[in-house]
């Protein structure tokens, strides 16, 4: 009994290293390339998803195509009936809703490898850039907090916030401290609601940001601490909160608040996450 088995056992693993030679002697090439444009392909395609809300579409289309899956295995005459009707439905409406973002999709291809020749120079300067941004924002920040002014600044990241500037005033401004303050000041026709910075530019005033989906522990919170809360649910910015009624700094990121800041602290924070810990150490 015991010498079947291990005859049985050798016989599978020589099949299973045969079948690897000859994986590798028809290996040509071509298959190489092969691999690699694919791989290209499923990296700016899974890149466009995940830095924009077309990413839960994704994650819904994945769904139904398991339940399709499941329908066809199982045999499930009416799952498999509807799941095919919405494909055939679905592929054409994808095309023509998400249009522009299957054109951003294709420009990114086609741009990708001319972003990535940057000279030294460039980085030099986007770095200060960054620097400058940040310094400008706790400036301002310092300021309106100890005016108790409320403020709203959304800091975007890799997730796209076109939806939330449009639903605000354009400025695309450099980042000012000034600018920031006299946008808040609580006379200006743009006070209300967040203003948007993204790639160290301020894009919009006055815009609206989603509010939590999770609502039962937001009792205590005031408005823009909340609407800060549900941006941070939905995207990878960083929302900082200056409170009207106590003038306290907080920061909104990845669905957690975070209080009591000061103009140090804060910009310790920004740094670390908008520009790294190794970029850090390097102005340091």
């Amino acid at each position: 009994m015991y010498g079947l088995l291990s005859s049985s056992l050798n016989e599978s693993f020589s099949a299973f290293i045969d079948n690897i030679k000859n994986i590798f002697d028809n290996f040509h090439w071509t298959d190489a390339v092969d691999i690699v444009i694919l791989a290209l392909l499923f990296y700016f395609v899974f890149r466009f998803f995940r830095s924009r809300k077309a990413g839960t579409l994704l994650i819904g289309i994945l769904i139904c195509m398991i339940l399709y899956a499941v329908a066809l295995l199982f045999d499930l005459t009416g799952v498999r009936y509807i799941l095919s009707e919405v494909f055939q439905i679905g592929a054409l409406a994808i095309i023509i809703i998400f249009m522009p973002e299957i054109r951003d999709l294709l420009e990114t291809i086609g741009s990708g490898s001319l972003k990535g020749i940057r000279t030294l120079g460039d980085q030099t300067r986007k770095r200060q850039d960054q620097y400058k941004s940040i310094d400008n924002i706790c400036k301002a920040v310092r300021v309106l907090s100890s005016d108790k002014t409320g403020a709203l600044i959304v800091i975007g990241r890799t997730t796209q916030l076109e939806d939330i500037v449009h639903t605000g005033i354009v400025i695309n401004s450099d980042v000012s401290d000034y600018l920031i303050r006299n946008l808040f000041y609580n006379r200006a026709p743009l006070h209300d609601g967040a203003i948007v910075i993204e790639n160290n530019r301020i894009k919009a005033a006055a815009c609206i940001l989603p509010l939590p989906k999770h609502t039962q522990v937001m009792n205590e919170l005031g408005t823009r601490h909340r609407a800060a809360i549900g941006l941070s649910e939905v995207s990878d910015a960083i929302i900082i909160i200056v409170s009207e009624e106590t003038g306290t700094i907080s920061v909104a990121k990845e669905s957690e608040l975070k209080r009591d800041f000061t103009e140090d602290s804060l910009r310790k924070f920004l740094i670390k996450e908008l520009v790294g810990e190794k970029v850090n150490q390097e102005k340091n």
